[in-house]
């Protein structure tokens, strides 16, 4: 699937490409269309009657899954980032405070009083992406007005900056002090931008799976002690060397090359190998936190245009651990479709899809990135009933196949996440109800 463009431009340009299997990226922005506030602001009720606390053990990876609830990206924060090597605007433009990142693809940094709201509301599960390398070690110096980058010359390292790590721990600490479970990543690190430095082939594997264990190796020291309800996310939508979204080598010229597809995928379940022993290699609550890995692309194989679709979840291994029960596979899901009917057959093919080739290898699913694909004419902003229908059907079905779900950013998006307040109110409850 093709990515959004994201573009800001106080000072310059930025072009950052995103993906998804089913023909959107994933990562999009749903609904930067503002519905009328008052609107909104009659169809959100008061708090529920408090819940019971999460439990902090480490309990198994499917008893964490049935027990995550309802579940949101916090997107476009941490994650931000310039995105092309030819246009590093952030870095070129600005202090490179972990203020400018966070607010530099249109959102304000996160906040306790935003995690208190989705908390209260009803969320129990919040995903936090965060993108690292811009705060890897590279100098980033620049001649005049040239937003030029040259990784080969200017190379990241394998150390984090200890300003961006803190701020990382500062905003795990304010989802845990809410009571809801924590998934941090290793996010536009991965993709179709010219910045990734993870991609899916054996040579990048080669390449540079130290300093992937590396990252992993600091993330996980820096929360060895935290509880059971943090969790890590190796990578987020890890491509091939032809950036093919919908199952690998999609993008080279004949649209299915079976050596770049087999690299991908062998890179794929490599780089989820090396997460998983870098972590537990680091002792501690570590020994038994719960990893998620996600499919090449997050592709969930939904669809039925192309007899390798399905790959992504066929070729995806479960990774040998040493702690029993403690591995969840995650995908992403952008469908497009034209009517409610639609809608609901593409949900019920899917997780019938999950639940078979992939689940059935030892660990529950977590659709980790969901909304409506780009050209759908089922959406919020196109036809807002249906896609409310369709939410709450797709949340409430995840949960009776033991799967939990993430939507991508859209209920409190933008300066509503300053106040804070709920920019898609009625979509929120949908998706509280659902997950009922």
């Amino acid at each position: 699937m093709l990515k959004k463009l994201l573009i800001f431009a106080s000072v310059c340009a930025v072009l950052l490409s995103f993906s998804a299997c089913e023909g959107q990226g994933p990562d999009k922005i749903p609904g930067w269309e503002t519905p009328d506030k008052e609107d909104q602001e009659e169809k959100d009720p008061e708090p529920e009657v408090p819940r019971d606390p999460l439990s902090t053990a480490f309990l198994s990876a499917k008893e964490t899954v049935a027990s995550m609830g309802a579940g949101w990206n916090l997107g476009n924060t941490l994650d931000s980032n310039s995105g092309d090597t030819t246009n590093m605007w952030i870095e070129r433009w600005t202090a490179r405070t972990p203020h400018d990142y966070e607010s530099a693809w249109g959102q304000v940094p996160a906040t306790k009083e935003l995690l208190h709201m989705m908390s209260e509301a009803g969320f129990r599960a919040i995903r936090v992406p965060v993108t690292w390398y811009p705060h890897m070690g590279a100098k980033f110096q620049f001649e005049g007005n040239s937003t030029l980058w040259c990784p080969s010359l200017d190379p990241i390292t394998d150390k984090v900056d200890d300003a961006w790590m803190r701020r990382v721990k500062e905003v795990v600490d304010y989802v845990l002090a809410e009571d809801m479970y924590c998934i941090i990543n290793v996010h536009h690190d991965t993709g179709t931008a010219n910045t990734h430095w993870v991609v899916a082939s054996e040579e990048n594997h080669a390449q540079n799976s130290a300093r992937f264990c590396s990252l992993w190796t600091q993330i996980a020291e820096t929360f060895k002690d935290y509880d059971g309800r943090l969790l890590f996310e190796g990578y987020n939508e890890m491509t091939d060397e032809a950036n093919s979204w919908c199952f690998a080598s999609f993008g080279s010229p004949q649209r299915y090359d079976a050596a770049m597809a087999a690299s991908a995928y062998s890179a794929v379940n490599k780089y989820a190998q090396d997460f998983v022993d870098a972590v537990r290699a680091t002792g501690g609550n570590n020994a038994e936190r719960n990893l998620i890995v996600n499919t090449y692309a997050g592709c969930s194989g939904e669809g039925g245009w192309n007899g390798h679709l399905m790959d992504p979840l066929k070729e995806m291994k479960l990774p040998s651990d040493a702690a029993e029960n403690h591995l969840i596979f995650q995908v992403h899901y952008y469908p497009t479709f034209s009517t409610l009917a639609d809608a609901k057959k593409s949900v019920d093919s899917l997780l019938s899809g999950l639940n078979t080739n992939l689940a059935s290898k030892g660990a529950p699913v977590i659709i980790g990135e969901w909304g409506a694909g780009d050209g759908s004419n089922i959406s919020y902003s196109t036809d807002r009933s249906n896609f409310l229908s369709f939410a709450r059907y797709f949340v409430e079905q995840a949960k009776a196949y033991g799967m939990a779900t993430f939507y991508w950013m859209g209920i409190s998006d933008g300066n509503d996440r300053s106040v804070p307040k709920f920019t898609q109110a009625d979509l929120k409850n949908a998706i509280i109800a659902g997950a009922k």
